[in-house]
């Protein structure tokens, strides 16, 4: 959010209403109704006087209601743009003309009571639509006492009072009494998965952000009882089966799978009454009940709908098609985020991805022609040439850090340390304002030093280096001290030495910039092809993303014909026909000019880095060499043949084989019983990951069979159905059509058995409390997906994967198709399992990431790279070969052999460095100067001065 606020291509309108959309694709017209702040953004410095002196309250929206602020306000710290506004509705002077004591105490005299609606027209191309989620009805609220009872909150109310930045930062309480609850009640599928409020499907996110509230109230509350309600636990996504139970194992969570129902108040505490699997009737007292809610279409969807020409689906979210998941029904508007459908944080950012992709490829005869080329100032020689000048900047961050930590007690320690000039506390250190406050400190004090003692580098880090290049100082002098994750998120419980450890990295930061040096920032030019490694659903869509955008894709594919696991796919729970799909996909990619495909293609080798990489790969008939720019890596997955189950082909099978019998259509002699049984080998029996697909696969295919052959009984065995977001709606319709579904628990599998042509299982109903012998004429396993065999891509491009074999992303939200190797994309089954539409939206996305280098022409290299003394290299190439990037090269120089560093593929790891056996090499920022410097004030000042006396009176 910062970073968009900070980019000068992009504009941000805030307070602003799309009244009319014109045109077409590649040429809208836009009406906009711009409202007036009443505060002029140019002036306001954020210095919060406004609403200091403001003296009428309002209720505060933001925080859901929780509390009071003013007319005159900023919604958070960290808004962007980071500007006040006047609140119409409740501002003294714009309604009753009685006060206006803002503008009397606003220094740079920016509020305006004068200001009018704006309209204005702007002329684009493509249109994106974000506008998020709604609320669930109140109706379903209120079946579970809120607005009756003070201590039933909802699960947004709760998000905000265990955020840093909320009401209380950070601190739950009962609002009964405002005392820490100790026993807690977590409901799921409230407003979600629920006929009576009219919306029947699945929300996606609320049990995995029940499990991160409940773990983030643990860590606050250690002593708190937590209890979870579920029906289904449905924590479909990547990691999230891992993290739920890793969770419930740390904090002792207590897991009860029912639908709760009325809620009473007895001697000041809730009553929660429900019936568990056993069919008993309990009730349970809690100090506190959340109400897990779900996602709702937003409330002026209607109103979106018409002004934007698009249909909305039956459930209120704009309607796209399963194949074209980011398209809406008018060409050249794209929807993502929640608005496509309730999700989670990293498929919202993949679809935004996606989005850009789609808009690239629609907007590129244009690409250049408007773009702002952001300008620095050039950096301050003569400030360098000084003496060290440091600034410590100590970030409060809400009681992220100030909770634990004393934050003021480490700036003031922080004065006291050599060559520091400025030491101030900073309530956000990454907000807008603070950003902008920071250049000016650089010049007013005249900083050519800066440690930022906040949280980590690895999030943050480029920011504020971006805002150094700002000033006019070098983005390589600065330091940061992680006194969040390494002081107040380990040592929670002992603010006081936490507080200790924090002064220590701050001295230590401190010694370590009095040797930083200015770095270089190096500009590679990136050959505008891309390198697509494998040829299935996602490689062929990512490939035509690229193309279209009017890049050259190279598309290699092992096998001899592309289609890869979608080839055995026959149809799709939506109706849509994936062969019709796949055929229309290879023609277009095969007819594409600027696509290059090989077949029966393996790749031997990549060497290079971002912007210009080189491939070397094996067809049939012989080698070639490839030169390219980025990789996109899309080698799919494939389904796992569990060895705990007697799969013999004909009585015991896979859901993918039963497809292939199902294309037949045959009414005539179809089996009488099929019994499915979901998780076969997965969840923790053979695999430990749930592939997400299986459940929907199982519905899709006992529907066709309800639909071929009615009287044809189908059990489905499970133990959580994910029917997530509008597939529960599926999940609905095959109860309806007589599919039969009981549950079994994990330490108590289905026994398969094939005996006399038929296959019996034995289950354990949890329902029933007892085990269960059906005898099927069919059994189908829904078994999961698996990570390819063949690391050798991963290998070669140094990619890690995780505990299941499949890549790992940069940053599973943030940057969700990016690798730690810059310029290598993930996409597909090569990512984690998913569904076909999920599979083309990310490819997209990958498309979308990819696309950035190749239309800039150009990357920046980050200086933190290895420096070789040439003078002191004896050529021994040790450093190349545990270089793990490949790196570092042997060239001659003067006829003998040295090392050279390749900057740009170079990551700044230090192995290198590590292994000199004559400390030739130095890591930018990194110098063994500098660290030897951060390792000597590790020791307080007093203690060295007396090491030093102690030395001296040994010499005497």
């Amino acid at each position: 959010m910062v970073e968009a606020g900070r980019s000068p291509n992009i504009e941000i309108l805030t307070l602003t209403e799309v009244l009319e959309v014109k045109g077409k694709a590649g040429d809208f017209k836009v009406k906009l109704k711009v409202n007036p702040r009443y505060i002029d953004p140019d002036k306001c410095t954020a210095c919060g006087e406004c609403m200091k002196y403001c003296p009428r309250l309002a209720i505060d929206t933001y925080n859901e209601n929780l509390t009071f602020t003013r007319a005159a306000r900023i919604d958070f710290p960290q808004a962007v743009p980071t500007k006040y506004y006047l609140d119409p509705e409740v501002c003294l002077r714009l309604n009753h003309e009685t006060c206006q004591l803002c503008s009397n105490v606003c220094g740079p005299k920016a509020i305006n009571f004068d200001q009018k609606p704006e309209i204005k027209e702007v002329q684009v191309g493509a249109i994106l639509l974000a506008p998020g989620f709604g609320k669930v009805p109140v109706s379903a609220l209120e079946k579970f006492g809120y607005g009756k009872f003070s201590d039933v909150l909802h699960s947004l109310e709760v998000e905000r009072l265990t955020c840093v930045a909320g009401p209380t930062e950070g601190e739950v309480i009962r609002l009964s009494d405002f005392k820490h609850p100790k026993r807690i009640a977590y409901i799921q599928c409230v407003g979600s998965r629920d006929l009576t409020c009219g919306q029947p499907y699945c929300s996606s996110v609320c049990c995995m952000y029940a499990v991160k509230q409940a773990s983030v109230i643990k860590e606050h509350e250690p002593s708190a009882e937590i209890t979870l309600f579920f029906m289904d636990v449905r924590t479909q996504g990547k990691g999230f089966d891992e993290s739920f139970r890793s969770a419930v194992d740390k904090y002792g969570f207590k897991v009860v799978r029912a639908r709760p129902g009325k809620v009473d108040r007895v001697d000041g505490r809730l009553a929660l009454n429900y019936v568990d699997e056993a069919g008993e009737v309990k009730r349970e007292y809690f100090d506190l009940i959340v109400l897990s809610v779900g996602l709702g279409a937003p409330e002026d969807a209607e109103k979106l709908s018409q002004i934007f020409g698009i249909e909305l689906n039956e459930f209120r979210f704009a309607k796209t098609n399963y194949l074209n998941p980011l398209e809406t029904s008018r060409p050249g508007i794209y929807v993502i985020g929640a608005f496509q459908g309730p999700k989670d944080i990293p498929e919202s950012v993949i679809q935004a991805g996606g989005g850009a992709a789609l808009a690239s490829e629609l907007l590129k005869d244009g690409r250049g022609t408007s773009t702002v080329v952001k300008e620095y100032p050039p950096e301050d020689i003569e400030l360098l040439s000084e003496e060290p000048r440091i600034g410590v900047f100590v970030c409060h961050c809400g009681v992220n850090i100030a909770g634990v930590v004393d934050v003021k007690e480490v700036r003031d320690y922080a004065k006291t340390l050599p060559n520091v000039v400025l030491s101030e506390n900073v309530v956000y250190a990454c907000a807008q304002d603070s950003l902008v406050q920071l250049v000016d400190k650089i010049k007013k004090y005249r900083l050519n030093r800066i440690v930022m003692s906040a949280c980590t580098p690895r999030t943050h880090e480029p920011l504020f280096q971006d805002t150094l290049r700002e000033a006019g100082l070098n983005l390589a002098l600065i330091e940061m001290a992680n006194i969040r994750d390494q002081c107040a998120w380990v040592h929670p419980d002992n603010p006081e030495k936490a507080t200790e450890k924090a002064k220590d990295l701050v001295r230590m930061a401190v010694a370590k910039a009095r040797r930083l040096k200015p770095l270089e920032l190096q500009r590679v030019k990136v050959t505008p092809s891309a390198l697509i490694i494998g040829g299935g659903a996602a490689g062929m869509t990512s490939a035509l993303s690229l193309a279209e955008q009017g890049f050259e894709v190279f598309l290699v594919e092992k096998e001899p014909e592309l289609g890869g696991t979608l080839r055995r796919v026959k149809t799709l729970i939506a109706g849509d026909d994936p062969q019709a799909f796949l055929k229309e996909l290879i023609e277009k990619v095969k007819a594409h000019p600027k696509i290059k495909v090989f077949t029966s293609a393996t790749v031997e080798n990549i060497s290079g880095y971002i912007g210009n990489y080189t491939t070397t790969i094996r067809t049939m008939e012989a080698s070639e060499i490839l030169n390219h720019g980025v990789v996109v890596v899309a080698t799919g997955g494939k389904e796992y043949r569990p060895s705990s189950y007697p799969l013999d082909g004909e009585r015991v099978i896979t859901q993918l084989e039963l497809e292939e019998r199902l294309t037949k259509k045959k009414s005539k002699g179809f089996p009488k019983r099929v019994i499915m049984i979901q998780c076969a080998g997965s969840r923790g029996e053979e695999l430990k990951h749930c592939s997400k697909v299986c459940c929907i696969q199982a519905l899709k295919n006992a529907l066709k069979i309800k639909e071929l052959s009615p009287e044809t009984e189908v059990y489905i065995l499970y133990m959580d159905m994910r029917a997530y977001g509008f597939y529960e709606k599926y999940y609905l319709s095959a109860r309806k059509k007589g599919v039969k579904f009981i549950r079994f628990s994990a330490d108590k599998r289905p026994r398969v058995e094939v005996k006399n042509k038929k296959a019996v299982v034995k289950v354990w109903d949890t329902l029933l409390a007892e085990e269960l012998e059906l005898k099927a004429d069919l059994c189908v396993l829904s078994v999961g997906i698996t990570a390819t065999e063949d690391n050798n891509i991963a290998s070669i491009l140094k990619l890690p994967v995780n505990d299941e074999g499949f890549l790992m992303e940069a940053h599973v939200k943030l940057r969700p198709v990016e690798t730690a190797t810059d310029g290598v994309y993930l996409v597909g089954l090569a990512h984690s399992p998913q569904l076909l539409s999920e599979v083309i939206a990310q490819a997209k996305a990958g498309a979308g990431k990819a696309g950035i280098p190749l239309a800039k022409g150009f990357v920046d290299v980050p200086p933190i790279v290895a420096e070789v003394n040439e003078a002191k290299c004896i050529g021994c190439a040790i450093c190349a070969e545990v270089c793990p990037f490949s790196a570092i090269e042997m060239a001659k120089v003067e006829k003998r052999r040295k090392a050279r560093v390749i900057k740009a593929a170079c990551k700044g790891c230090g192995v290198c460095a590590s292994h000199c056996p004559v400390f030739a090499i130095d890591v930018g920022g990194f110098t063994g100067e500098a660290i030897l410097e951060q390792l000597r004030g590790f020791k307080r000042e007093e203690e060295r001065v007396e090491e030093e006396k102690e030395a001296k009176a040994g010499g005497a």
